[in-house]
């Protein structure tokens, strides 16, 4: 008998089937562990209830598990989040009702940190404009815009939410010679500062003094539209606005606005609060954003990476496994931190879980 076969005794969904389907990763982990989940794409809630209502464990991914959803959940002892951000599941609710709520931290920080780089990059070099100068053959005019730009290492970026993708692109940014400074709700990373380099300061101090101005912060009730019109008139004229964080953290339309109105040079937006990325609906999105010739856009892929598929694969099938084999998973990997489980787990065991061969290499 497998060391895993008690997991057969549970019943396990995993949404997201058709929109984002098992990858190699994903299968690979589910056959070492003998896991067959119950493969569901389901948006709404009265599509989700009937399937998940008795289910023992849950993963999603993009799909939102609103409270009614989360209220429904009879037995389940965890939901395992296939990624990081948990803002589309109700977190405080699972606490309540003593569930589980786990994700993958550390999951494409250097993927991000390359992604809002790359855009730092390109909007300082003007790639966008630069690519519509040589089609037009107006040769002076792309001279003429180069010789304004200054040298990479004049200029300052500041970094809002200096967790890890954070300090990823502050090393990023510190290695082209820039200065960086960050804010954070919680100023306890002086050390990681200090380390990279960076100055900490308030939130107004980004704002008015970077170039080049970086979200990297979660969204909740208090971070949701932070970045409003208020916020983009503080920032620097000619300044640059990076956002592969959440949408929401920004105020769209103002932002469109105040590059409208030529306060802002440019902005590098990667996830969007009123464009939904997550369909195979093939309409064309309707978003003043994409009518302006100073940003550049990308459909929320700053996490993708072949590397990325496997981390949130291995470490989010472990959620489930650690927690359906009775055992508590790492402390970072829970979100919902103080909830008390409605079946008891014994404190995590490194020992528990096997090295899997997932087939990176290939």
């Amino acid at each position: 008998m497998s060391k895993w076969s008690h997991l057969n005794d549970f019943k396990i969904v995993r949404l997201n089937a058709e929109l984002m389907p098992v990858n190699r990763f994903e299968a690979a982990m589910y056959r070492h562990y003998g896991i067959s989940p119950l493969l569901i794409e389901a948006t709404t809630p009265d599509e989700i209830i009937p399937v998940v209502e008795d289910c023992d464990a849950l993963f999603a991914i993009s799909v939102s598990l609103p409270e009614e959803v989360v209220n429904c959940l009879k037995q389940c002892k965890v939901i395992s989040r296939l990624g990081n951000g948990t803002d589309k599941i109700a977190v405080e609710r699972a606490k309540e009702r003593g569930i589980l709520v786990t994700n993958v931290p550390y999951f494409c920080v250097p993927e991000m940190a390359d992604h809002a780089m790359g855009m730092i990059l390109a909007l300082h070099r003007r790639f966008a404009q630069m690519q519509q100068y040589l089609r037009q053959a107006d040769f002076l005019t792309a001279r003429d815009v180069s010789l304004q730009i200054r040298r990479l290492s004049t200029q300052t970026l500041g970094i809002v939410g200096f967790g890890a993708s954070g300090q990823a692109l502050a090393r990023r940014a510190k290695a082209c010679g820039m200065r960086v400074l960050a804010t954070r709700r919680r100023m306890e990373v002086v050390k990681e500062a200090e380390e990279i380099g960076v100055e900490l300061v308030d939130l107004d101090t980004v704002l008015r003094e970077s170039d080049y101005v970086s979200l990297n912060l979660p969204l909740t009730k208090n971070t949701y539209k932070l970045i409003d019109e208020a916020a983009l008139y503080k920032m620097k004229p000619g300044a640059c606005l990076i956002n592969t964080a959440r949408g929401a953290v920004v105020d769209e339309q103002a932002l469109a606005r105040v590059l409208r109105a030529g306060h802002l040079a440019g902005a590098g937006i990667d996830t969007f609060d009123e464009i939904n990325v997550f369909t195979d609906d093939r309409t064309p999105p309707h978003h003043p954003l994409l009518e302006l010739d100073n940003v550049i856009l990308t459909p929320h892929v700053s996490g993708l990476a072949v590397e990325a598929q496997a981390e949130v694969a291995v470490v989010g099938v472990e959620n489930v496994v650690t927690v359906l084999s009775g055992y508590w998973p790492q402390p970072d990997q829970v979100v919902n931190a103080g909830v008390v489980p409605r079946f008891p787990l014994k404190p995590y065991d490194p020992a528990l879980l096997d090295p899997v061969d997932i087939g990176l290499q290939r």
